[in-house]
């Protein structure tokens, strides 16, 4: 693996360097760019302050699943969880940095993220997505239908039931049923094999095309944020061999804790050991100013 030491500055001037000198853009994300912008499933205190019944059960962060909690205490999770992080109307500025800082380049986004927060902070919806789901969505256990439904009226009719107190849900008709079957339903995101992907496989399709038919010799730059070992094969392990299998392409992994790059791609892939926030900061700023640190292959 290559990991060189880190010059701050030195991998801010790269960046604004690779990205002049990019043809297209993929930026790929895992849960580390949602953390870097405040939505850190771990952050204990922001867990307290949204959810103090669940707090006072033990529990200590949003990683619930699998955890065996009664229907109404986790729809009264899932309806404060889903309204917070996926249904806030409040921009989010380290989202609008990185919009920024892409600018008219032609790009796409891959993510394992189900917040939805690059398409509410100006990244084209179509141009996005999003295998492992999204929170906007809920669908059929069983499922009994490869149906998917929109999860914000879903939202909206729990958390008019919710009792901060207790944490529950206090209305039992208010507790989501498949609209097909009447059976249990759940947040359509990937969990096992019961997930319905069907809604996410047209823009893959489409992500597809875009990367295959580029002309000979395009200059890709992979910019990856925040994607560990948690699902690697979602976004880290296929920025990787996609850097391996285009000749002109660029990895730039933005990682505080596991900024690793493999050691094949040395000339071609840049780890960063830095915290989103401060990094999109740096290589935001003086975009248009000369790089401290140019590695140029074209």
């Amino acid at each position: 693996m290559n990991h060189p030491t880190f010059d701050p500055e030195g991998a801010a001037g790269t960046i604004r360097s690779w990205l002049a000198e990019a043809d297209r853009v993929l930026i790929t994300a895992g849960a580390g760019l949602s953390a870097a912008a405040g939505y850190d499933y771990g952050d204990e205190d922001r867990f307290q302050e949204l959810f103090p019944a669940l707090h006072r059960l033990g529990l200590r962060s949003r990683y619930l699943v699998g955890v065996p909690l009664p229907p109404d205490l986790l729809w009264g999770y899932w309806a404060v969880h889903i309204d917070d992080i996926r249904f806030s109307p409040t921009p989010n500025p380290l989202y609008q940095r990185l919009r920024e800082l892409v600018g008219d380049k032609d790009h796409w986004v891959m993510t394992s993220n189900v917040d939805g927060l690059f398409a509410r902070n100006g990244f084209a919806p179509d141009r996005i997505f999003t295998p492992q789901g999204d929170y906007g969505r809920y669908q059929c256990t069983t499922p009994c239908a490869p149906a998917v439904w929109d999860s914000e009226p879903l939202v909206a009719r729990l958390l008019a039931a919710y009792d901060p107190d207790t944490g529950a849900v206090t209305d039992p008709d208010a507790l989501p049923r498949c609209p097909n079957c009447g059976g249990e339903v759940e947040i359509n995101v990937r969990v096992g094999p019961e997930f319905i992907d069907s809604p996410y496989l047209p823009a893959g399709r489409r992500l597809q095309d875009w990367l295959g038919t580029a002309p000979s010799g395009t200059r890709l730059l992979i910019l990856e944020f925040g994607a560990g070992f948690n699902t690697p094969g979602v976004i880290r392990w296929p920025g990787e061999h996609l850097t391996r299998s285009l000749p002109h392409a660029r990895l730039v992994r933005i990682n505080p804790a596991h900024p690793e790059t493999p050691a094949d791609l040395a000339d071609r892939a840049l780890p960063v050991p830095a915290d989103a926030q401060h990094l999109l900061g740096m290589a935001g700023s003086q975009r248009q100013c000369e790089p401290a640190v140019r590695r140029s292959m074209y």
